[in-house]
């Protein structure tokens, strides 16, 4: 058992409303919770930020059922998501709400479109006296590697690859923000990479980037990365004054 599990079902009070628990899709995303995220919570008042890699996208029974377990178990703790839009199955065994029906959303509204759902329906299996606050679903429309496009130059340095910088900038450039590049799977934000350097690996070399590139700049480029952040760094201020009730 690890400290994050040892502390489940504690005494919540000795932490309000400061541990997050983050589901998330694989090595690289819990690479840039733990060596980038988690160290900049802590500076808002948050006492532990715990990464839960699930080694892909799931289908939503499955991913709601360690989301509520979260919730359940440990009174005093949030729980986000860390997920990719178009990885999440929208049909078959599994679908997770929302999906389906974004894909009828204009862009800056699908992934809010999931989320919305996502909530909601988190909010029905904890019943009334849940505080819907304490679940904040993140959606991504796109891979990690979409938001090392936020700065290139940064991005290219990172690396170690500082000449690729203005190849960089063009597949930047044509899109609107880099929360926009787009979804094929022969073009998307990894695949653009990989085409540009050989031998990319997704959990060390996009987290050297991210050092380099920083939070800031990834705010400012990306508006809903920016919008889930704020409202993760507002939480232990804004919860003291909130129930934590969990369940039933």
């Amino acid at each position: 058992m690890n400290s994050a599990d040892a502390l489940i079902g504690n005494d919540w009070r000795i932490a309000q409303m400061t541990r997050l628990f983050l589901h998330v899709e694989g090595q690289t995303e819990e690479s840039f919770v733990n060596e980038v995220l988690a160290p900049h919570l802590y500076s808002c008042g948050y006492t532990m930020v715990v990464p839960r890699p699930t080694g892909g996208i799931k289908p939503w029974p499955s991913a709601k059922r360690n989301i509520l377990r979260y919730l359940k178990q440990d009174a005093g703790c949030i729980v986000s998501t860390m997920v990719d839009f178009y990885g999440l199955p929208q049909s078959g065994p599994g679908p997770w709400p929302g999906r389906k029906d974004a894909n009828s959303s204009l862009y800056p509204e699908k992934a809010r479109t999931v989320e919305k759902e996502l909530l909601a329906d988190v909010c029905h299996d904890m019943g009334t006296n849940f505080n819907p606050s304490r679940f904040i679903p993140y959606v991504m429309m796109h891979e990690f590697e979409a938001m090392l496009f936020s700065d290139c130059a940064a991005f290219s340095r990172g690396i170690g690859k500082p000449t690729l910088a203005r190849q960089f900038q063009a597949v930047r450039d044509a899109f609107a923000s880099p929360e926009e590049i787009d979804d094929s799977p022969f073009t998307a934000p990894s695949k653009r990479v990989e085409k540009l350097v050989p031998g990319y690996t997704k959990p060390l070399l996009g987290t050297l980037a991210v050092f380099e590139i920083g939070l800031e700049a990834i705010r400012r480029e990306c508006p809903h990365f920016g919008c889930w952040l704020s409202r993760l760094e507002a939480f232990p201020t804004a919860s003291s004054g909130l129930s934590a009730t969990g369940s039933r």
